[in-house]
């Protein structure tokens, strides 16, 4: 089974519990992770980037400073900005946040219910959900020196024939390792499998 097709999986049994919706960000590196899943009102997802609540959510302060799960009606961190309070206003009345991984490369998620709280067993449930997650999303250590210069080519605006001339292979042979590079990156697309090899520092 792919990766993909295993989160897909993941997302579809914590879509059965938070029906209201969810934002998960996997592996949070310099201010943004590496893959993201949200399923917000569009509206609340609009307010919430023009008045760019990002860098004052208390939900992702909770999430950085502690690991495992709290309802939001049980945080302690101070919300001055009543981020919260104007979540209720668009439809997310009861939360619990999800945080998980090393603080350097930190999973966290945030999931809503309209009209009551999370049960323990719901929360167990997504829980075990977003730490999957978080491991089936752990970045690769490196990549293979086949990997790379197959990757450099594209990157370098070489097509696959003049790619393979360039390797010494055949079209086939590159193609598979374009392939590879793309399944170790988790990428669906080669433009993809690029920018996160940069992101990952390891192009």
């Amino acid at each position: 089974m792919s990766i993909h097709t295993e989160i897909n999986k993941c997302l579809r049994e914590i879509g059965r519990v938070a029906t209201d919706g969810y934002f998960i960000g996997l592996h949070i590196r310099f201010a943004a992770p590496i893959m993201q899943f949200q399923t917000y009102p569009e509206a609340w997802t609009d307010h919430y980037t023009r008045q760019a609540y990002a860098l004052r959510d208390p939900t992702i302060a909770w999430g950085f400073s502690e690991e495992g799960a709290c309802r939001w009606s049980e945080f302690t961190l101070p919300d001055p900005f009543n981020i919260l309070g104007e979540a209720r206003r668009f439809g997310l009345n009861y939360g619990v946040t999800v945080s998980c991984g090393p603080v350097t490369s930190r999973t966290i998620a945030s999931f809503t219910l309209r009209d009551r709280e999370f049960r323990d067993d719901e929360i167990d449930l997504i829980s075990q959900q977003i730490r999957r997650l978080h491991d089936l999303a752990q970045p690769p250590e490196g990549l293979t020196k086949a990997q790379i210069e197959t990757l450099r080519c594209i990157a370098a605006g070489d097509r696959h024939a003049a790619a393979a001339a360039k390797l010494g292979i055949t079209q086939s042979a590159f193609k598979a390792r374009l392939l590879s590079a793309r399944e170790r990156l988790m990428a669906r697309t080669t433009a993809e499998a690029i920018q996160r090899a940069k992101e990952y520092r390891l192009l």
